[in-house]
């Protein structure tokens, strides 16, 4: 059987899935819901009844989850996996199409509100393109529709409550006051945080070194795509990333330095295809999640030896080898 537990600022898509399960006849035994917060999560954890934990969340939550399962087994993610989060970087280099990179960015960056873990949060755009990339973000974000979610013309809904709103208004207060130039958004009305364009903010802005896993996206200039690679390396995080060029030999450098699970070329690092291994490095985890490696490891591997007995039969089995 599997009992799932969804976030509590969030309750209502998990029991939307499972309900037709149940209408299609699934046992209720073998899907269940089960509603509250961090302490019903725990106690889930600890319960000698659950044999294995699948979890995906924050770093912090995922070590408590870690620490209440004890020696059960944990499948972290779908693979092994300690999925818990990402602050993505994209790179632009001078030889790409600024404006087509800027509208891939302005979709990906703030597609669901910008609430994934791969959704593009630092933009890195070569100095040569950098004004120019800036006009055309811009230009982008003004055209996507902020609204009711439930409207299918609605590109940004609300977050998933008014704290995570607030944390993007914070964190861009925070860069402002370090150099940094709003460009679009800084404010939020109720839960929905406006789409907000950070241009130049400092190394040790929270929107450069932490996940904001919300409406913003922070745009910085570089100079040497050497120097560029190291930058987005020396995030704790590392699950994806994207970069713009035409240049095969940037592109395998990337694909070989970046320390991320992957890297889309010619796109953004807000790029997924379920059949594809998914997964992070460093603080976004280990191992990779594809639908194989899920039911490997839902499944528990036996072995059974036969010594003195064949399966072929008592006359094979007595049958004595033939002389050389």
């Amino acid at each position: 059987p599997t009992l799932t537990r969804p976030p509590p600022q969030a309750p209502a898509p998990p029991a939307a899935i499972v309900a037709p399960l149940l209408e299609a006849g699934l046992p209720p035994q073998a899907v269940q819901l089960l509603h509250g917060g961090g302490e019903v999560g725990a106690l889930l954890c600890a319960a000698d009844e659950v044999s294995v934990i699948s979890f995906t969340g924050s770093a912090a939550t995922g070590d408590a989850v870690a620490r209440a399962a004890g020696a059960k087994r944990l499948v972290l993610g779908l693979r092994g996996v300690l999925e818990l989060g990402g602050n993505a970087a994209t790179v632009v280099c001078e030889d790409a199409d600024p404006e087509q990179a800027a509208r891939e960015c302005a979709r990906t960056g703030f597609s669901n509100s910008g609430q994934s873990c791969i959704s593009v949060q630092r933009i890195y755009v070569h100095r040569s393109r950098y004004d120019g990339f800036l006009d055309h973000l811009v230009h982008a974000v003004d055209q996507l529709v902020v609204g009711d979610p439930l409207d299918e013309n609605t590109d940004v809904g609300s977050m998933v409550d008014e704290e995570a709103a607030e944390r993007v208004v914070r964190w861009s207060a925070e860069a402002a006051d370090t150099g940094a130039r709003i460009l679009r958004g800084g404010t939020r009305d109720g839960a929905t945080a406006r789409p907000t364009v950070v241009a130049g903010p400092a190394e040790s802005a929270s929107v450069v070194g932490h996940e904001v896993f919300g409406a913003l996206v922070a745009v910085l200039a570089y100079d040497d795509f050497g120097a560029v690679i190291e930058t987005c390396n020396a995030s704790r995080y590392g699950l994806q990333a994207g970069l713009f060029t035409r240049d095969m030999g940037r592109i395998l450098t990337a694909w070989r330095e970046l320390e991320t699970g992957a890297l889309i070329a010619g796109g953004t690092s807000n790029y997924r295809l379920d059949h594809v291994p998914f997964g992070g490095m460093k603080d976004s985890g280990f191992g990779r999640e594809t639908p194989r490696s899920m039911i490997d490891d839902y499944t528990v591997v036996k072995t059974l030896v036969l010594r003195g007995h064949s399966v072929w039969g008592t006359r094979n089995a007595t049958t004595e080898e033939p002389s050389a």
